[in-house]
């Protein structure tokens, strides 16, 4: 309990309180706009193909554009570059949202400012894991990062049962419009952040820059090994998020209220783990951040039958509680490995690593869900988990790493 009050102490820090509001309202809005997307997708089309490129577009953007992101985070300021991404993508919020309520929504109009929003993505995030770092002294950043994971999560909570509320009720575009309004609090909230000094790298080319960060990112096995694993598990989990859940929910459970409660349950789950993430002191943290993996096969598995709703959100709490969990684990093991002035383009690799076939899961998720039906593809995604985590628990600088500095 001493752990716990401390890490909740650190909400008296002006920075870390200013950031922790941030988060609770962008991620109130982020947390509605997949559910409304996905929707107002199926809506406008009923086809799952259609709804999985729309979807995938944000990720396959923010692959071709995240080395980049990762770089200007380094050598800028990390909030300005955080600022200008929740700018962008409030802008393309709003877009989306009035192509809904005008009734002009197409495909490629829909496609086109998605891609807008994943250019945004993959600045805003380099940013974030750098920009913590210089927020609160080195000892107090597990503590940080679970205070953070609970206001994202307690966020998701509420935003993914309003989302799908929202949507049953209004439609797709008010509840865009809803996100994009939260886009334009938050980077008001961080602009007013006082960030330490941030050190900038030496002089060097682009090209450079990126070799730096490589040589830096495939330096650490169980970083690069875990971030290849991550590309199969993200793909799934995205796959089953963004695109099938919410089709089985419209085909076999309730429509968007039913899916808006099975992800809030999955907020519920990530909150839990966060208050408990705060007293976690594993000697081997990657080792017990992969096997906590194997619970996120949970939620597909159950979707597959699919079981009654309360039993899905059972799945989703547990998959959250584990997520959050490993999350904590994760972004600490990496700020506290990766010297700082390198740290957002070594996460630029990581994003990228891990979303790169995002995309393709989603769309193959949409095609094989019209063809083989939703269990197969479900359970497909489940393996997509499984097989992976398995493997990676293999290396055994995954098993043996330590909490302790190389």
């Amino acid at each position: 309990m001493t752990e716990l009050r401390a890490g909740l102490g650190l909400l008296r820090a002006p920075n870390v309180q200013r950031l922790f509001i941030a988060y609770l309202i962008t991620y109130s809005g982020t947390a509605m706009a997949p559910i409304a997307m996905a929707f107002g997708v199926l809506e406008l089309t009923g086809s799952t193909r259609d709804a999985s490129i729309v979807i995938a577009a944000p990720t396959a953007a923010s692959i071709v554009v995240l080395l980049f992101g990762g770089v200007i985070a380094d050598r800028v300021s990390r909030q300005r570059v955080i600022v200008a991404a929740e700018l962008v993508a409030m802008g393309a919020q709003l877009v989306l949202g009035y192509l809904f309520l005008s009734e002009t929504a197409s495909i490629p109009l829909l496609t086109t400012f998605m891609l807008v929003n994943g250019v945004a993505m993959a600045f805003h995030a380099p940013a974030v894991a750098g920009l913590i770092v210089q927020l609160v002294d080195k000892q107090d950043l597990q503590a940080t990062n679970a205070i953070l994971g609970i206001a994202r999560n307690s966020a998701t909570i509420g935003g993914a049962a309003l989302g799908g509320m929202l949507v049953a009720l209004v439609g797709a575009g008010w509840t865009l419009l809803a996100d994009a309004a939260t886009f334009a609090v938050s980077a008001l909230l961080v602009a007013g952040l006082t960030p330490r000094a941030q050190r900038p790298p030496e002089a060097a080319s682009l090209l450079e820059d990126l070799r730096l960060g490589w040589r830096e990112f495939t330096r650490h096995t169980w970083l690069w090994t875990i971030v290849l694993q991550f590309s199969l598990v993200v793909a799934a989990i995205d796959a089953t998020f963004g695109l099938l859940g919410p089709a089985v929910a419209r085909d076999a459970l309730g429509g968007p209220t039913h899916w808006g409660f099975i992800m809030a349950g999955f907020g519920l789950g990530t909150l839990g783990g966060g208050l408990l993430a705060i007293r976690l002191q594993p000697v081997h943290p990657m080792l017990l951040g992969s096997c906590l993996v194997f619970v996120f096969a949970g939620i597909p598995m159950t979707l597959a039958v699919p079981l009654h709703t309360s039993w899905i959100i059972v799945a989703a709490v547990a998959g959250g509680f584990a997520g959050q969990i490993f999350g904590v684990l994760w972004y600490t093991t990496l700020q506290r490995k990766v010297p700082s002035e390198l740290l957002s383009r070594v996460s630029a690799y990581d994003h990228m690593g891990s979303i790169v076939l995002a995309p393709l899961g989603i769309v193959v998720g949409g095609i094989l869900y019209e063809a083989l039906g939703p269990r197969a593809t479900l359970l497909i995604a489940a393996a997509a988990i499984i097989v992976p985590t398995l493997a990676v628990l293999c290396v055994r600088d995954v098993r043996t790493m330590t909490t302790t500095s190389d």
